[in-house]
C-alpha cells in the first residue's frame, strides 16, 4: 500500500470518527433540549436567602433568591397600555402584560426570580409599586431592583418592568 493510500485511509477513519463523535454529541444535546421542552413550571425550586446585615428594605422582594430549574425566561421591559392612567393602574397594566407573557411560556408569577423596574418618578411612585407588586408576586419573593432614570425609550412612558423567570 502506498504512503498516499495509507494517509487517505487514515484521514477517512479520522473523519468517520469525528462524524460519529459529532453525531453522538448532537444526540445528547437534542435529548437535553427535548427534555427541557417537556418541562413544566413545577420543575424548579426557589429559596429566599437572608443574611444578617443585608436585610430587604421592604416586603415584596428577597435580598437574594437561590433558584434551580431547567429553562430561563427573560421578559423585556414592559410598560402600561394606557400611559395617561393613574400610576396604580399603569403598574397593574404592566404586571398584567407580564402575566400574559409568563402564561404564554407556561409559567406564572411564581416562576419569577428577578425583577427590575425603571422609573421616571421613582420617589413618587415607589410606594404604589411596593403595594401593587404584592398582589402579583408570591413568596419567596423574587430578587428586585428599582432604578430611577430621567427618561425611558418610549416617549411618555413613566415605568418599565422586566423580569427573569425560571421554568
Amino acid at each position: 500500500m502506498s504512503t498516499r493510500s495509507r494517509t487517505d485511509a487514515t484521514r477517512a477513519r479520522r473523519n468517520l470518527l469525528k462524524t460519529a463523535g459529532l453525531a453522538a454529541a448532537g444526540g445528547l444535546v437534542f435529548d437535553r433540549l427535548a427534555n427541557a421542552t417537556d418541562a413544566t413550571s413545577k420543575h424548579f425550586e426557589r429559596k429566599a436567602v437572608h443574611a444578617e446585615g443585608a436585610p430587604a428594605a421592604d416586603i415584596g422582594y428577597s435580598p437574594a433568591l437561590l433558584a434551580r430549574g431547567q429553562q430561563v425566561l427573560m421578559i423585556s421591559g414592559q410598560g402600561p397600555k394606557d400611559r395617561t392612567a393613574d400610576m396604580e393602574t399603569q403598574i397593574r397594566q404592566t404586571f398584567d402584560k407580564i402575566g400574559l407573557l409568563l402564561k404564554a411560556a407556561g409559567a406564572s408569577f411564581e416562576n419569577v426570580i428577578m425583577m427590575r423596574s425603571y422609573w421616571v418618578h421613582l420617589q413618587r411612585d415607589l410606594q404604589i409599586f411596593r403595594k401593587v407588586r404584592r398582589d402579583y408576586l408570591v413568596e419567596p419573593y423574587p430578587a428586585s431592583t428599582a432604578i430611577g432614570t430621567t427618561e425611558l425609550a418610549t416617549p411618555g412612558l413613566q415605568l418599565e418592568i422586566e423580569v427573569v423567570a425560571l421554568l
